[in-house]
């Protein structure tokens, strides 16, 4: 059977996506973050809930204070990477649910009155926006590397605040020199889909 999604495409979102460890020094601009989120905010969550929340490190005096927090592996290419965002999550994400979810405004209330709910459901659905995210950075022929290797609390107090959980860190530009580590194997179908 084929997919709907011409060959190209499919190469360029998901078999040639790869985490890239080197970038060159062109820069993301403001036009193609913007082009990239209103491409993915499209993506569905639960109740519409929408709670991924990206901090975009441009300066370089916000990058000099990302670096320490980054695990050593992830510095360099932390550094060197045209441009870095803080993917997190907003646990306060119900208070948009009236404009995001109109037709059902009791939902605040009667799911996300108590922050374990938030948590729960902000953490879920901040990292399914955050797949569409990378696969956004792709759809703008731009190469993304995200990370999880870094001080968790160390970037939720520099760079956010108690309302917000940070999820990954995303180093986005064009691949520069030798940007790929070799493709690792990925599991066969019989091996992660089950029928039941």
């Amino acid at each position: 059977m084929s997919l709907a999604l011409d060959p190209a495409a499919q190469d360029l979102l998901f078999r040639e996506a790869r985490t890239a460890n080197t970038f060159t020094d062109e820069p993301v601009t403001e036009e193609q973050v913007q082009a990239i989120y209103d491409l993915v905010k499209y993506g569905p969550t639960a109740f519409n809930q929408s709670p991924l929340r990206v901090t975009l490190v441009r300066s370089p005096e916000a990058r000099e204070r990302l670096i320490p927090h980054m695990a050593e592996g992830n510095r360099l290419k932390t550094a060197s990477a045209p441009l870095v965002a803080i993917l997190s999550a907003d646990n306060e994400f119900h208070e948009e649910l009236s404009a995001l979810f109109p037709h059902f405004p009791q939902a605040k209330d009667v799911f996300f009155a108590e922050r374990p709910a938030r948590e729960q459901a902000a953490l879920v659905n901040a990292t399914l926006q955050a797949g569409y995210f990378i696969v956004g950075v792709r759809a703008a022929g731009l190469a993304a590397g995200p990370m999880t290797g870094f001080d968790f609390a160390g970037v939720q107090k520099e760079f956010l605040d108690d309302d917000h959980t940070p999820l990954m860190i995303v180093n986005i530009g064009k691949p520069g020199d030798d940007a790929w580590f070799p493709r690792s194997p990925r599991l066969a179908y019989e091996d992660v889909v089950t029928t039941i």
